[in-house]
């Protein structure tokens, strides 16, 4: 893929991105390693271009962390990987930029 289009989607950057927890006031500005990519209730995902590689069913035994994410993105990693996390009062997107880097880039209210 052309770097012309990795940069479009590196288009905000961290601190454009730092929201603060609206209840903790705590930001979480990069998804840990060993994170769950999961919410319990809503919707968590793991996409690549905007298609859905991954999503957290109501029956997983296994769920995948972000190191399993960091693996599937190293195979492939000319891709726009993000991780969505939409659960009740909080919603979070990661976007991978660069190895094992997968940085906060949008955070809202999440429904309920």
């Amino acid at each position: 893929m052309e770097e012309k289009n990795r940069t479009e989607w590196w288009e905000k950057s961290l601190k454009e991105a730092l929201v603060t927890c609206l209840t903790c006031q705590a930001a979480e500005t990069v998804f840990p390693y060993d994170g769950l990519i999961a919410v319990g209730f809503g919707y968590a995902a793991l996409t690549k271009d905007g298609e859905v590689v991954i999503q957290e069913g109501p029956n997983d035994e296994e769920i995948m962390t972000c190191a399993d994410a960091e693996k599937l993105a190293e195979a492939n990693p000319d891709h726009d990987w993000r991780i969505h996390l939409v659960g009740p009062l909080r919603e979070r997107l990661f976007q991978r930029q660069g190895v094992g880097n997968w940085v906060l880039i949008k955070q809202g209210e999440g429904f309920a």
